[in-house]
Protein backbone atom coordinates (compact mmCIF):
# COMPACT_ATOMS: atom_id res chain seq x y z
CA UNK A 1 0.00 0.00 0.00
CA UNK A 2 1.33 3.45 -0.90
CA UNK A 3 1.68 5.80 2.05
CA UNK A 4 -0.51 8.87 1.90
CA UNK A 5 1.48 12.05 1.39
CA UNK A 6 0.55 15.04 3.55
CA UNK A 7 -0.69 18.04 1.60
CA UNK A 8 -1.83 21.57 2.44
CA UNK A 9 -5.22 22.71 1.16
CA UNK A 10 -4.12 26.28 0.47
CA UNK A 11 -7.59 27.85 0.33
CA UNK A 12 -8.66 26.26 3.62
CA UNK A 13 -5.32 26.96 5.27
CA UNK A 14 -5.46 30.65 4.39
CA UNK A 15 -8.81 30.96 6.15
CA UNK A 16 -7.51 28.97 9.12
CA UNK A 17 -4.54 31.31 9.46
CA UNK A 18 -6.85 34.33 9.39
CA UNK A 19 -9.04 32.78 12.08
CA UNK A 20 -5.98 32.55 14.31
CA UNK A 21 -4.70 36.03 13.45
CA UNK A 22 -7.94 37.82 14.32
CA UNK A 23 -7.16 37.52 18.00
CA UNK A 24 -4.21 39.89 17.65
CA UNK A 25 -6.53 42.89 17.21
CA UNK A 26 -7.05 43.05 20.95
CA UNK A 27 -5.58 46.47 21.64
CA UNK A 28 -6.04 49.86 19.95
CA UNK A 29 -2.26 50.27 20.03
CA UNK A 30 -1.87 47.72 17.23
CA UNK A 31 -1.74 43.97 16.68
CA UNK A 32 -0.58 42.05 19.73
CA UNK A 33 1.90 39.20 19.90
CA UNK A 34 -0.02 35.88 19.99
CA UNK A 35 0.82 32.89 22.12
CA UNK A 36 0.54 29.26 21.03
CA UNK A 37 -3.24 29.34 21.38
CA UNK A 38 -3.77 32.66 19.64
CA UNK A 39 -4.25 34.59 22.88
CA UNK A 40 -2.63 38.06 22.96
CA UNK A 41 0.57 38.02 25.02
CA UNK A 42 0.65 41.63 26.18
CA UNK A 43 3.89 41.08 28.08
CA UNK A 44 5.57 41.10 24.67
CA UNK A 45 4.36 44.63 23.91
CA UNK A 46 2.92 45.79 20.60
CA UNK A 47 5.61 45.76 17.91
CA UNK A 48 5.53 47.83 14.75
CA UNK A 49 6.88 44.93 12.69
CA UNK A 50 3.97 42.72 13.80
CA UNK A 51 1.31 45.40 13.33
CA UNK A 52 2.57 46.16 9.82
CA UNK A 53 2.76 42.54 8.76
CA UNK A 54 -0.73 41.80 10.06
CA UNK A 55 -2.04 44.93 8.31
CA UNK A 56 -0.50 43.66 5.09
CA UNK A 57 -2.10 40.23 5.53
CA UNK A 58 -5.56 41.57 6.30
CA UNK A 59 -5.33 43.97 3.36
CA UNK A 60 -4.63 40.98 1.11
CA UNK A 61 -7.50 39.11 2.74
CA UNK A 62 -9.85 42.01 2.06
CA UNK A 63 -8.83 41.89 -1.60
CA UNK A 64 -9.82 38.21 -1.47
CA UNK A 65 -13.28 39.26 -0.20
CA UNK A 66 -12.85 37.94 3.35
CA UNK A 67 -15.75 39.56 5.18
CA UNK A 68 -14.17 41.24 8.21
CA UNK A 69 -10.68 41.75 6.79
CA UNK A 70 -11.24 45.41 5.83
CA UNK A 71 -11.97 46.37 9.43
CA UNK A 72 -8.93 44.49 10.68
CA UNK A 73 -6.67 46.14 8.10
CA UNK A 74 -8.11 49.51 9.11
CA UNK A 75 -7.31 48.69 12.74
CA UNK A 76 -3.67 48.32 11.75
CA UNK A 77 -3.60 51.54 9.73
CA UNK A 78 -5.12 53.47 12.64
CA UNK A 79 -2.47 52.13 15.01
CA UNK A 80 0.29 53.07 12.57
CA UNK A 81 -1.16 56.57 12.26
CA UNK A 82 -1.59 56.80 16.02
CA UNK A 83 0.21 55.11 18.94
CA UNK A 84 3.06 53.60 16.90
CA UNK A 85 3.87 56.81 15.02
CA UNK A 86 6.33 59.33 16.41
CA UNK A 87 4.53 62.61 15.79
CA UNK A 88 7.43 64.65 17.16
CA UNK A 89 10.50 63.24 15.40
CA UNK A 90 8.95 61.27 12.57
CA UNK A 91 9.02 57.59 11.76
CA UNK A 92 7.63 54.75 13.83
CA UNK A 93 8.55 53.47 17.26
CA UNK A 94 9.82 49.93 17.55
CA UNK A 95 7.21 49.05 20.18
CA UNK A 96 4.57 50.42 22.53
CA UNK A 97 2.62 48.93 25.41
CA UNK A 98 -0.95 47.73 25.03
CA UNK A 99 -2.16 51.12 26.28
CA UNK A 100 0.02 53.01 23.81
CA UNK A 101 2.94 53.96 26.08
CA UNK A 102 6.27 54.02 24.21
CA UNK A 103 8.53 51.19 25.39
CA UNK A 104 11.09 51.16 22.57
CA UNK A 105 11.59 54.45 20.72
CA UNK A 106 14.39 53.30 18.43
CA UNK A 107 13.83 53.57 14.69
CA UNK A 108 14.67 50.44 12.69
CA UNK A 109 14.83 50.06 8.92
CA UNK A 110 13.36 46.56 9.27
CA UNK A 111 10.14 47.90 10.78
CA UNK A 112 9.99 50.86 8.40
CA UNK A 113 10.26 48.57 5.39
CA UNK A 114 7.15 46.83 6.64
CA UNK A 115 5.37 50.14 7.12
CA UNK A 116 5.92 50.71 3.39
CA UNK A 117 4.63 47.21 2.61
CA UNK A 118 1.56 47.65 4.83
CA UNK A 119 0.84 51.06 3.33
CA UNK A 120 1.16 49.66 -0.19
CA UNK A 121 -1.27 46.81 0.42
CA UNK A 122 -3.71 48.99 2.38
CA UNK A 123 -3.69 51.54 -0.46
CA UNK A 124 -4.62 48.93 -3.05
CA UNK A 125 -7.25 47.49 -0.71
CA UNK A 126 -8.85 50.92 -0.34
CA UNK A 127 -8.32 51.05 3.43
CA UNK A 128 -8.92 54.53 4.78
CA UNK A 129 -5.60 56.15 5.60
CA UNK A 130 -3.62 53.61 3.60
CA UNK A 131 -2.44 56.01 0.92
CA UNK A 132 -1.37 58.63 3.46
CA UNK A 133 0.50 55.96 5.38
CA UNK A 134 2.35 54.87 2.24
CA UNK A 135 3.24 58.44 1.28
CA UNK A 136 4.62 59.22 4.72
CA UNK A 137 6.51 55.94 4.98
CA UNK A 138 8.20 56.47 1.64
CA UNK A 139 9.20 60.00 2.63
CA UNK A 140 10.72 58.73 5.88
CA UNK A 141 12.57 55.93 4.10
CA UNK A 142 13.89 58.26 1.40
CA UNK A 143 15.02 60.86 3.92
CA UNK A 144 16.45 58.67 6.66
CA UNK A 145 16.85 55.01 5.74
CA UNK A 146 18.46 55.14 2.28
CA UNK A 147 21.94 56.63 2.03
CA UNK A 148 23.46 58.43 -0.93
CA UNK A 149 24.31 55.12 -2.59
CA UNK A 150 20.77 53.79 -2.19
CA UNK A 151 21.80 51.36 0.54
CA UNK A 152 19.84 50.77 3.71
CA UNK A 153 20.72 52.47 6.99
CA UNK A 154 19.77 49.88 9.56
CA UNK A 155 18.95 51.85 12.72
CA UNK A 156 18.50 55.41 13.89
CA UNK A 157 18.20 57.07 17.27
CA UNK A 158 14.74 57.95 18.59
CA UNK A 159 15.15 61.53 17.29
CA UNK A 160 16.07 60.17 13.82
CA UNK A 161 19.71 61.09 14.39
CA UNK A 162 22.62 58.67 13.80
CA UNK A 163 22.06 55.29 15.38
CA UNK A 164 23.95 52.06 15.77
CA UNK A 165 27.02 51.68 13.53
CA UNK A 166 25.62 48.51 12.01
CA UNK A 167 24.27 47.46 8.64
CA UNK A 168 22.25 44.29 8.10
CA UNK A 169 21.26 42.14 5.17
CA UNK A 170 17.90 41.30 6.73
CA UNK A 171 16.56 44.86 6.76
CA UNK A 172 17.93 45.37 3.24
CA UNK A 173 16.15 42.27 2.00
CA UNK A 174 12.80 43.44 3.34
CA UNK A 175 13.40 46.90 1.95
CA UNK A 176 13.71 45.26 -1.48
CA UNK A 177 10.34 43.60 -0.88
CA UNK A 178 8.80 46.89 0.23
CA UNK A 179 10.18 48.91 -2.68
CA UNK A 180 8.93 46.34 -5.18
CA UNK A 181 5.45 46.79 -3.71
CA UNK A 182 5.68 50.58 -3.56
CA UNK A 183 6.85 50.77 -7.16
CA UNK A 184 3.99 48.62 -8.39
CA UNK A 185 1.37 50.48 -6.37
CA UNK A 186 2.53 54.03 -7.09
CA UNK A 187 3.76 53.43 -10.62
CA UNK A 188 7.14 54.96 -9.70
CA UNK A 189 9.64 52.63 -11.35
CA UNK A 190 12.51 54.34 -9.55
CA UNK A 191 11.50 52.25 -6.54
CA UNK A 192 12.24 49.12 -8.55
CA UNK A 193 15.62 50.50 -9.56
CA UNK A 194 16.54 51.19 -5.94
CA UNK A 195 15.51 47.66 -4.99
CA UNK A 196 17.65 46.29 -7.81
CA UNK A 197 20.63 48.30 -6.59
CA UNK A 198 20.29 46.91 -3.06
CA UNK A 199 20.10 43.36 -4.41
CA UNK A 200 23.03 43.88 -6.76
CA UNK A 201 25.24 45.02 -3.89
CA UNK A 202 24.33 42.31 -1.39
CA UNK A 203 23.66 39.33 -3.66
CA UNK A 204 25.54 39.82 -6.90
CA UNK A 205 28.37 41.42 -4.95
CA UNK A 206 28.70 40.17 -1.37
CA UNK A 207 26.92 36.79 -1.61
CA UNK A 208 28.68 35.84 -4.83
CA UNK A 209 32.03 36.73 -3.26
CA UNK A 210 31.22 34.39 -0.38
CA UNK A 211 30.21 31.42 -2.55
CA UNK A 212 26.55 32.31 -2.00
CA UNK A 213 26.75 32.06 1.78
CA UNK A 214 25.56 35.60 2.44
CA UNK A 215 26.95 37.33 5.52
CA UNK A 216 24.18 38.97 7.50
CA UNK A 217 26.07 41.59 9.52
CA UNK A 218 28.26 44.52 8.52
CA UNK A 219 29.95 47.66 9.79
CA UNK A 220 28.54 51.03 8.80
CA UNK A 221 30.92 50.90 5.79
CA UNK A 222 29.58 47.49 4.71
CA UNK A 223 32.55 45.45 5.86
CA UNK A 224 31.32 41.94 6.73
CA UNK A 225 31.37 40.89 10.40
CA UNK A 226 31.58 37.08 10.19
CA UNK A 227 31.82 36.56 13.98
CA UNK A 228 28.93 38.86 14.87
CA UNK A 229 26.77 37.34 17.64
CA UNK A 230 28.90 34.21 17.88
CA UNK A 231 28.04 34.28 21.59
CA UNK A 232 24.30 34.60 20.83
CA UNK A 233 23.89 32.39 17.75
CA UNK A 234 20.11 31.95 17.96
CA UNK A 235 19.15 35.62 18.02
CA UNK A 236 15.70 36.25 16.48
CA UNK A 237 16.87 38.88 14.00
CA UNK A 238 20.68 38.86 14.09
CA UNK A 239 21.85 35.25 14.38
CA UNK A 240 25.49 34.25 13.95
CA UNK A 241 26.58 32.77 10.65
CA UNK A 242 24.63 32.26 7.45
CA UNK A 243 20.85 31.89 7.49
CA UNK A 244 19.63 29.44 4.79
CA UNK A 245 16.12 30.87 5.06
CA UNK A 246 17.35 34.25 3.89
CA UNK A 247 19.10 32.67 0.91
CA UNK A 248 15.72 31.22 -0.05
CA UNK A 249 13.94 34.52 0.47
CA UNK A 250 16.52 36.43 -1.58
CA UNK A 251 16.23 33.80 -4.32
CA UNK A 252 12.51 34.49 -4.67
CA UNK A 253 12.94 38.26 -4.50
CA UNK A 254 15.47 38.19 -7.34
CA UNK A 255 12.87 36.49 -9.53
CA UNK A 256 10.28 39.13 -8.63
CA UNK A 257 12.83 41.77 -9.57
CA UNK A 258 13.55 40.05 -12.87
CA UNK A 259 9.84 40.00 -13.66
CA UNK A 260 9.44 43.66 -12.71
CA UNK A 261 12.38 45.85 -13.74
CA UNK A 262 12.47 47.28 -17.24
CA UNK A 263 15.73 45.69 -18.39
CA UNK A 264 16.51 42.81 -16.03
CA UNK A 265 20.15 41.71 -15.96
CA UNK A 266 20.91 38.03 -16.54
CA UNK A 267 22.48 37.64 -13.11
CA UNK A 268 19.08 37.87 -11.40
CA UNK A 269 18.08 34.38 -12.53
CA UNK A 270 21.59 32.99 -12.25
CA UNK A 271 22.01 34.18 -8.68
CA UNK A 272 18.48 33.08 -7.71
CA UNK A 273 19.39 29.56 -8.79
CA UNK A 274 22.72 29.69 -6.94
CA UNK A 275 21.14 30.96 -3.73
CA UNK A 276 18.53 28.20 -3.75
CA UNK A 277 21.19 25.57 -4.42
CA UNK A 278 23.36 26.91 -1.60
CA UNK A 279 20.46 26.96 0.86
CA UNK A 280 19.42 23.39 0.12
CA UNK A 281 23.00 22.12 0.20
CA UNK A 282 23.96 23.62 3.56
CA UNK A 283 20.58 23.72 5.26
CA UNK A 284 18.29 20.84 4.28
CA UNK A 285 18.39 17.54 6.22
CA UNK A 286 22.03 18.11 7.10
CA UNK A 287 21.68 16.41 10.49
CA UNK A 288 19.71 13.37 9.24
CA UNK A 289 16.37 14.93 10.18
CA UNK A 290 14.04 16.58 7.62
CA UNK A 291 13.84 20.34 7.52
CA UNK A 292 16.08 23.38 7.17
CA UNK A 293 18.35 24.28 10.08
CA UNK A 294 18.23 27.90 11.22
CA UNK A 295 21.91 28.76 10.77
CA UNK A 296 25.23 27.36 9.57
CA UNK A 297 28.80 28.54 10.13
CA UNK A 298 31.30 29.55 7.48
CA UNK A 299 32.51 25.96 7.18
CA UNK A 300 28.93 25.02 6.24
CA UNK A 301 28.27 23.16 9.49
CA UNK A 302 24.94 23.53 11.32
CA UNK A 303 25.01 25.89 14.29
CA UNK A 304 21.38 26.37 15.38
CA UNK A 305 19.52 23.22 14.39
CA UNK A 306 16.04 24.52 15.18
CA UNK A 307 13.55 24.50 12.31
CA UNK A 308 11.80 27.85 11.93
CA UNK A 309 8.41 28.04 10.25
CA UNK A 310 9.34 31.11 8.21
CA UNK A 311 12.30 29.35 6.60
CA UNK A 312 10.09 26.59 5.22
CA UNK A 313 7.43 29.05 4.09
CA UNK A 314 10.07 30.96 2.16
CA UNK A 315 11.50 27.72 0.79
CA UNK A 316 8.08 26.71 -0.50
CA UNK A 317 7.57 30.10 -2.15
CA UNK A 318 11.08 30.13 -3.64
CA UNK A 319 10.73 26.64 -5.11
CA UNK A 320 7.39 27.60 -6.65
CA UNK A 321 8.88 30.79 -8.10
CA UNK A 322 11.84 28.95 -9.61
CA UNK A 323 9.56 26.33 -11.13
CA UNK A 324 7.32 29.00 -12.61
CA UNK A 325 10.34 30.83 -14.03
CA UNK A 326 12.35 27.87 -15.35
CA UNK A 327 9.84 25.05 -15.79
CA UNK A 328 12.37 22.64 -14.32
CA UNK A 329 10.82 19.62 -12.65
CA UNK A 330 13.36 19.63 -9.82
CA UNK A 331 11.80 22.79 -8.39
CA UNK A 332 8.32 21.29 -8.55
CA UNK A 333 9.77 18.36 -6.60
CA UNK A 334 11.15 20.75 -3.99
CA UNK A 335 7.79 22.47 -3.78
CA UNK A 336 6.10 19.13 -3.06
CA UNK A 337 8.74 18.18 -0.48
CA UNK A 338 8.34 21.46 1.36
CA UNK A 339 4.57 21.35 1.20
CA UNK A 340 4.71 17.89 2.74
CA UNK A 341 7.07 19.13 5.45
CA UNK A 342 4.75 22.04 6.26
CA UNK A 343 1.70 19.77 6.40
CA UNK A 344 3.45 17.11 8.48
CA UNK A 345 5.35 19.18 11.01
CA UNK A 346 4.42 22.85 10.99
CA UNK A 347 0.64 23.13 10.64
CA UNK A 348 -0.81 23.07 14.16
CA UNK A 349 -4.20 21.46 13.66
CA UNK A 350 -4.97 21.50 17.38
CA UNK A 351 -4.21 25.08 18.43
CA UNK A 352 -4.13 26.90 15.09
CA UNK A 353 -1.59 28.64 12.86
CA UNK A 354 1.84 27.05 12.32
CA UNK A 355 4.38 26.12 14.96
CA UNK A 356 6.92 28.94 14.74
CA UNK A 357 9.83 26.80 15.91
CA UNK A 358 10.64 23.11 16.02
CA UNK A 359 13.68 21.47 17.59
CA UNK A 360 16.20 19.34 15.69
CA UNK A 361 13.81 16.39 15.93
CA UNK A 362 10.87 18.41 14.58
CA UNK A 363 9.12 18.72 17.91
CA UNK A 364 7.52 22.04 18.95
CA UNK A 365 10.06 24.24 20.72
CA UNK A 366 10.42 27.81 22.00
CA UNK A 367 14.15 28.46 22.26
CA UNK A 368 14.19 31.44 19.89
CA UNK A 369 10.47 32.13 19.29
CA UNK A 370 7.82 32.06 21.98
CA UNK A 371 4.25 31.66 20.76
CA UNK A 372 3.07 32.41 17.22
CA UNK A 373 3.54 36.16 16.77
CA UNK A 374 2.05 36.58 13.29
CA UNK A 375 0.98 34.80 10.12
CA UNK A 376 2.79 36.88 7.50
CA UNK A 377 5.27 34.29 6.19
CA UNK A 378 2.79 31.43 6.11
CA UNK A 379 -0.08 33.40 4.58
CA UNK A 380 2.04 35.08 1.94
CA UNK A 381 3.87 31.88 0.96
CA UNK A 382 0.62 30.04 0.32
CA UNK A 383 -0.51 32.84 -1.99
CA UNK A 384 2.84 33.17 -3.76
CA UNK A 385 3.06 29.45 -4.45
CA UNK A 386 0.31 29.60 -7.06
CA UNK A 387 0.65 33.10 -8.52
CA UNK A 388 2.71 34.94 -11.15
CA UNK A 389 5.98 36.58 -10.21
CA UNK A 390 4.72 40.10 -10.92
CA UNK A 391 3.09 42.40 -10.08
CA UNK A 392 2.97 42.22 -6.27
CA UNK A 393 0.22 40.24 -4.59
CA UNK A 394 -1.99 43.19 -3.67
CA UNK A 395 -2.12 44.42 -7.27
CA UNK A 396 -2.74 40.91 -8.56
CA UNK A 397 -5.59 40.35 -6.13
CA UNK A 398 -7.12 43.68 -7.06
CA UNK A 399 -7.25 42.52 -10.67
CA UNK A 400 -5.22 45.40 -11.99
Amino acid sequence: MTAQVARVDAAAELLRLLDFARGAAATPAGFAWLDDRGVPDLAQHVHTWITTRMTHVFSLAHLQAVGDAAGLAAHGVRALAGPLRDAEHGGWYAAVSADGRVVDATKAAYAHAFVVLAGSSATVAGVRGGEALLDEALEVVDTHFLDGDGRVVDALAPDMGPGEAYRGANSSMHMVEALLAAGDVTGDRRRHDTALGIAEHLVHGVAREHDFLLPEHFTADWVALPDYNADDPADQFRPFGCTPGHLLEWSRLLLHLEATVAEPPAWLLEDAVSLFESATEVGWTVDLEPGFVYTVDWQRHPVVRSRMHWVHAEGLAAAAALHRRTGEASYADWQRVLEEYVATYLVDRDLGSWHHELDEHNRPAATTWQGKPDVYHAYQALLLASRPLAPVLSVQLAGR
